[in-house]
C-alpha cells in the first residue's frame, strides 16, 4: 500500500503525537506522589504478595512507586462499563445515544467523565487507606493529599487519552491498556521461566506456543467474523439481479458483540467466593478451591449467559427491523415487520451462541494448559488481554486504511 506525501505526513504527525502522550503518561507513572515514603512501601511489598499484585494491577509492572498516574485509565474503563450497563437498562439514555444529535452525544460524554471522576475518587480512597498499614507517618492530611494527587492524575490521563482519540492513532483508552499489557509481557515471561524452570519441556513449550496461536486466531475471528444478511431495497429490484444485490448489500452481524464484557462480569462474580473465604465467612465454601473443574464449568456457563444477555442489550431485533422498514429495505424472502423481527432474533441467537461458546473455550483453555503441563502463571496470557491486543491492532490497521482511502478520494476529486 503506497501513501502520498500528504498521507505520510498525516500518519507521522498522528504517530508522533500518540507516542509522545504515551511516553508522558509512562513517565508520570513513575513521578512519586509527595508524602509517601517509598522505602517503607518497597519493604512491605517485598514481603506481601497481595500488595505487590495490587500495585502491579494499576501500574502494569512490578514498580514500587505510587505515582501521579498510578490509577492510569482504569477509572475511565470502570465508568465506561457502568455507562454501558446504564444504556442497557435505561431506554432514555439508549435513545439519546442512538438518535441523539451532537449535543446528545456530548451529554453522554459529560456523564462518562463525571462517573470517571467518582470512580477515580473511590479508587484513590481505596489505595490511600490501604497504605495506612504500610506508612508509619500516615495521617488524614496526608491521606487527603494522596487522594487529590491520584484523582488529579487520573483525570489528566483521561484528557490525554481523549487527545489521542481526537488527534492521534486509534482509541486513546484502548492504547493505554495495550501499553500496560505489552509493558508487563517481559515480567510475565520472566515469571513463567522462574516459577516453572523444572516443569518446562519441549512438549509444554509447544503447548504454550499452540495455545497462543489458537487463542490469537480465535480472537481475530471473533473480532472480525460476521454473519452477512442480504438486503434489498425497492429501488434496486429493477436495477440488478438478486444475486448481485445480495453480494453488494448486506447487514453484518458480528459473532462477538459483547467484547470483553462477559469475561469482566464473570470474573467479578467468581472473585466473590474467594473474598468470602478469605474473610472467614462461610468457611465451608473452601471446598470450591479444591475442585477446579467446578470453577471452570462456572466460568464457561457464566460467559455463555452474560454474552447472551449483553448481546440482547446491544442488538435489539425489533429496532433493526423498524429501521429497515423505515428505509424501505427488506431481507429477501422475509416479510417486513414482525416476520423480519423473528428472523433477526433467530439469527442473532445462533451467532451469539457460536461467539459465546468460542469466547468461553478460549477463556478456559489457559487453565486446562496449566493443569495438563503443571505450569503456573499463565493467567497473564488471559483471553481478555489477547482480545485487547488483537482489537487495538485491528483498529489501528483500519484507521491507517481509512486515512489511505480518504487521501485517494481527495486526490480523485480535486
Amino acid at each position: 500500500m503506497k501513501f502520498s506525501k500528504k498521507a505520510n505526513d498525516v500518519l507521522l504527525n498522528r504517530f508522533l503525537l500518540s507516542l509522545g502522550i504515551l511516553l508522558l503518561i509512562r513517565v508520570g507513572t513513575f513521578l512519586p506522589v509527595p508524602g509517601v515514603d517509598h522505602s517503607d512501601l518497597a519493604f512491605y511489598i517485598q514481603r506481601h504478595s497481595a500488595a505487590k499484585n495490587l500495585i502491579s494491577t494499576f501500574s502494569g509492572d512490578n514498580t514500587f512507586i505510587i505515582g501521579l498516574f498510578t490509577l492510569n485509565i482504569f477509572p475511565y474503563i470502570n465508568a465506561t462499563i457502568f455507562i454501558q450497563l446504564l444504556l442497557g437498562f435505561s431506554p432514555k439514555l439508549a435513545k439519546l445515544q442512538k438518535e441523539g444529535d451532537f449535543e446528545g452525544r456530548r451529554s453522554i460524554s459529560r456523564l462518562t467523565r463525571l462517573i470517571t471522576l467518582v470512580w477515580a475518587v473511590i479508587q484513590s480512597i481505596g489505595v490511600t487507606f490501604y497504605l495506612k498499614q504500610i506508612l508509619f507517618d500516615w495521617n488524614y492530611l496526608l491521606a487527603a493529599e494522596i487522594i487529590l494527587w491520584l484523582t488529579t492524575g487520573a483525570m489528566i490521563v483521561l484528557w490525554l487519552s481523549e487527545l489521542i482519540t481526537d488527534y492521534g492513532f486509534g482509541n486513546g483508552a484502548s492504547l493505554l491498556i495495550y501499553t500496560n499489557i505489552v509493558s508487563n509481557l517481559p515480567n510475565l515471561f520472566k515469571k513463567l521461566i522462574s516459577q516453572n524452570g523444572g516443569n518446562f519441556t519441549i512438549v509444554s513449550a509447544f503447548g504454550i506456543g499452540l495455545l497462543i496461536f489458537v487463542s490469537l486466531y480465535g480472537i481475530i475471528f471473533l473480532q472480525t467474523g460476521t454473519r452477512k444478511i442480504p438486503l434489498i431495497s425497492s429501488k434496486q429490484l429493477n436495477q440488478a439481479s438478486l444475486q448481485d444485490i445480495s453480494e453488494n448489500n448486506y447487514l453484518p452481524l458480528r459473532f462477538n458483540q459483547a467484547g470483553v464484557m462477559p469475561i469482566i462480569l464473570t470474573t467479578a462474580m467468581l472473585v466473590v467466593p474467594n473474598y468470602i473465604i478469605n474473610l472467614g465467612i462461610f468457611p465451608w465454601l473452601s471446598f470450591l478451591q479444591k475442585f477446579k473443574l467446578i470453577y471452570w464449568l462456572g466460568y464457561f456457563v457464566l460467559i455463555l449467559i452474560f454474552s447472551s444477555l449483553y448481546s440482547s442489550i446491544v442488538l435489539n431485533p425489533k429496532d433493526i427491523a423498524d429501521q429497515l422498514q423505515k428505509m424501505a429495505v427488506t431481507i429477501p424472502g422475509i416479510r417486513p415487520g414482525v416476520q423480519t423481527t423473528f428472523y433477526l432474533k433467530k439469527v442473532i441467537k445462533r451467532i451469539t451462541l457460536i461467539g459465546a461458546t468460542m469466547l468461553a473455550i478460549l477463556t478456559v483453555v489457559p487453565n486446562f494448559i496449566e493443569s495438563t503441563f503443571n505450569i503456573t502463571g499463565l493467567n497473564g496470557l488471559s483471553t481478555t488481554s489477547l482480545l485487547i491486543l488483537a482489537g487495538v491492532i485491528l483498529d489501528l490497521i483500519r484507521e491507517i486504511e481509512n486515512i489511505y482511502y480518504s487521501n485517494v478520494y481527495n486526490n480523485m476529486y480535486k
